[in-house]
């Protein structure tokens, strides 16, 4: 059966690729793709552009588009603004990669084990509603103003909601799938392993992708509450453009977040098409 199954899946495949009309597709695809994010981002400087020009704020307090990007090229050849950057991406991937682990396991457990589930599973829910920020008092009292009292706080913020679409997506297995894994002779274990979690994954990509939303926010909370170990995160350069009211400096930070938060969603959303494209999950146009 799984070998007609995949011969089904071969033959459509060269199919859609015999079918598909040569020449500017693949300039096309990437095209439809990429001008709605530019015309996105030319109506928010637009906005912005019309904001500065209103006169609402003063130039030192809003500057526009053109001096805050000027100083943004600036700051990206400063060597000290770099190594922020690269001090909060190796805070973030760690404490998400402690996230990853703990989540999983949780939403595994919580799904396979009735007991679990009646236990803690309505707290996993409960935890992804906690504001992050609303942890970090606690944090700096169990382990100080350190790395691990921000990892204890970006983890909190992510495992749940990993947990949670893990635990989502295996309780939205099909059970007909399920059935014909167990008259294949999938069990226990391996029924999980070879039926259930791949058929969880969807739904369990969408949850790391919200766990990487919420460890982000936690992790910019978290650096702009203090300083730890002198380093100078973009989180704590925010706080230090803000005491010398460096508006430019500040907007150019929040610029580089943000971009860090799309491209991390981004490829997200590529890994999200990519295993819905694989699942027969996606409409033709995909």
């Amino acid at each position: 059966m799984a070998t007609e199954l995949a011969a089904g899946l071969a033959t459509r495949d060269v199919l859609e690729t015999t079918a598909r009309p040569p020449g500017r597709m693949p300039l096309q695809r990437v095209w439809s793709w990429l001008w709605p994010k530019l015309a996105a981002i030319a109506l928010v400087l637009g906005a912005w552009q019309v904001v500065v020009w209103s006169g609402w704020q003063p130039d030192y307090v809003l500057p526009g588009p053109v001096p805050v990007f000027q100083r943004l090229a600036q700051d990206l050849s400063n060597p000290p603004f770099d190594l922020g950057i690269a001090i909060t991406l190796r805070r973030a991937l760690i404490g998400y990669a402690i996230a990853v682990a703990i989540g999983s396991v949780a939403g595994i457990l919580v799904a396979r084990i009735a007991v679990l589930r009646k236990a803690i599973g309505s707290a996993i829910l409960g935890l992804q509603s906690m504001p992050s920020i609303a942890w970090f008092p606690l944090a700096i009292l169990l382990f100080g103003l350190n790395e691990t009292a921000i990892f204890f706080v970006v983890i909190l913020g992510a495992a749940p909601a990993i947990a949670g679409g893990l635990l989502s997506g295996v309780d939205h297995v099909q059970p007909l799938l399920v059935r014909v894994g167990r008259v294949m002779g999938a069990k226990g274990l391996g029924l999980y392993r070879h039926v259930i979690l791949p058929a969880a994954l969807p739904s369990f990509v969408g949850g790391l992708k919200q766990g990487w939303a919420f460890a982000w926010r936690s992790l910019m909370a978290g650096e702009i509450i203090g300083i730890v170990g002198h380093q100078l995160s973009l989180g704590q350069q925010i706080q230090v453009a803000r005491d010398f009211a460096d508006a430019e400096q500040l907007l150019a930070i929040i610029v580089v977040i943000f971009v860090i938060g799309v491209v991390i969603d981004s490829l997200f959303g590529a890994l999200d098409r990519a295993i819905r494209r694989r699942w027969g999950l996606l409409g033709a146009e995909a």
